[in-house]
């Protein structure tokens, strides 16, 4: 199966490889960072590849810091790969799926606003009348829309680790009062703006996790990546219906199909066939081209 697992820059060191994405050092304290098409679910790492998906992200993502940089900065620099790779099969491997940024203190933090109730957050409900905590009011049906979007940030854990849900009050243990404030504030304006958008393009977005760095200045910055189907739940308004789990356009897809193979979540996980992975990558394409409305 066609993909990039993994980045090898001949021309550039580099410093990290993440569950998706591989960052290479920079001169001026910018960073290269590049969308492999790894696909981590239940936070494993895939062994198969789904094709072109760090290109898809890469659009993705790019498309929303353009669309939101009047709400907040982001880590994009503007620059052109061309100007600062040299290597010329070096910038073939990452032509398209690769972008320059801002070297930022990354939050130590996944901030995550939820609209409806879904996934984790619709089976705590079901056990509690809670999401994270949050008491919400009774009577609420699966896939139902929030009285309002509500902020539930969780650790970041390392490669191969999960993520844990944390409260408020953890969160500004963690960050600080006012700078937890801020990010909370943040992530819920992003969210919406970005929600009123989609609704146009007849997608809703269920949820969402943001991440968020500051300069050496102390300004926050939305980096990493943005509402990508990697990071949100992206549901056809024309198939919504609550009461029961809308299909979607991003990887639910791929983390369905693992969880009908009786895995218990621990590594390795399943091969995934061919054509789940197919699959998986049209879905990415089309969340591309209705965002959008660009043809890909």
């Amino acid at each position: 199966m066609s993909g990039l697992l993994q980045s090898n820059l001949r021309s550039l060191p580099k410093i990290y490889s993440g569950k998706v994405r591989d960052l290479y050092a920079l001169e001026g304290d910018r960073l290269l960072m590049v969308a492999t098409d790894r696909l981590s679910a239940f936070d494993v790492i895939l062994a198969e590849p789904i094709p072109d998906k760090g290109k898809l992200l890469t659009a993705i993502s790019s498309f929303w810091f353009d669309k939101l940089q009047h709400v907040m900065p982001n880590h994009l620099t503007g620059e052109k790969l061309e100007d600062v790779i040299q290597d010329a099969e070096d910038l073939a491997q990452v032509q398209g799926r690769a972008v320059i940024t801002k070297k930022l203190k990354g939050l130590p933090i996944e901030a995550i606003v939820r609209g409806y109730v879904a996934g984790s957050g619709w089976k705590e409900y079901q056990r509690g009348g809670s999401i994270c905590d949050i008491s919400l009011p009774a009577g609420l049906r699966e896939a139902d829309k929030l009285p309002q979007p509500i902020f539930t940030p969780s650790t970041k854990a390392a490669v191969g680790e999960h993520d844990e849900n944390i409260s408020f009050e953890q969160c500004e243990k963690l960050l600080g009062a006012e700078l937890a404030a801020q990010v909370r504030e943040a992530a819920i304006r992003l969210y919406r703006t970005a929600a009123e958008h989609a609704a146009t393009r007849g997608i809703i977005i269920a949820d969402t996790k943001f991440e968020f760095g500051v300069d050496e200045a102390g300004v926050l910055h939305l980096m990493d990546e943005a509402l990508t189907p990697d990071s949100s739940r992206f549901w056809p308004a024309d198939q919504y219906q609550p009461g029961s789990n809308p299909p979607s356009f991003d990887k639910q897809y791929v983390r369905d199909w693992l969880e009908s193979t009786g895995w218990d979540k621990t590594p390795p996980a399943p091969a995934v066939p061919a054509e789940v992975a197919a699959r998986t990558a049209d879905k990415y394409r089309e969340a591309l081209q209705r965002l959008t409305a660009a043809a890909v």
